[in-house]
Formats: C-alpha cells, structure tokens, sequence
C-alpha cells in the first residue's frame, strides 16, 4: 500500500520496522511513522538552531526504539500526517504501546498531544 494511502484511524501492521530515533519508525510500505503523544531526544546534529529539542541521548533513545521493536509484531494505528509528511499514529510492539514504553524507559517525554498510558 502505497503511503499516501493511509488515511485517518487507519490501522496497519508495520512490516519490518526500523528505529529511525526514539519516536520515529520506518515501516516497509508505509515510510517514516511518527509515534503520537511523545518527544525523544534527537540525533547528534540534527537540532535546528533555535529550536528547543529534547534533552537526553539521542542514540540511547533510537536503541531503546530498536529493542522494543523487536517484542513484534508492530501494530499501528493511523491519524493523519505531520508538517514533515510522516504518518502520526499510536503503535504498539509485542501488544506493548510505544509511546507509553518511552515514557516508561524515560526514553521520551509527554509532547504534542495527550496520550494515556495504563
């Protein structure tokens, strides 16, 4: 299925996920997925000027990303895109929420929009 594709509350499995940071994912099929609810540290260097970022590990977040990932299957649910064309969704590895799991790993924090975690 092509990316465009994905429309709102859309679910979809993510077929060989890959950690692009500590909220972003790769899925075969779909492109970049940008987890709803959570802000991560970001890679060395990729911080705008001027831009507020996330402190923390950019690397130790994308591993922690990565670990999770393997739990699989990846599971997503679609809610539109971002600025940037990524597709915003809830995704959860393993049954285990991503989201919540980088709040819990102190991996990420609460941004953007508000998400529960049980």
């Amino acid at each position: 299925m092509p990316a465009g594709s994905i429309i709102a509350a859309a679910a979809f499995m993510c077929a060989s996920p890959v950690a692009v940071d500590g909220n972003t994912l790769r899925c075969r099929g779909f492109g970049l997925v940008r987890l709803i609810g959570i802000d991560a540290p970001e890679m060395p260097g990729h911080c705008r000027a001027g831009r507020i970022c996330t402190p923390g590990d950019g690397r130790a977040a994308r591993a922690t990303m990565a670990r999770l990932l393997k739990a699989g299957p990846v599971t997503c649910t679609a809610s539109g895109r971002d600025a940037y064309g990524r597709i915003l969704a809830r995704c959860s590895s393993g049954g285990r929420d991503l989201s919540c799991a980088m709040l819990a790993q102190r991996q990420a924090v609460r941004r953007y929009s508000v998400i529960f975690c049980w």
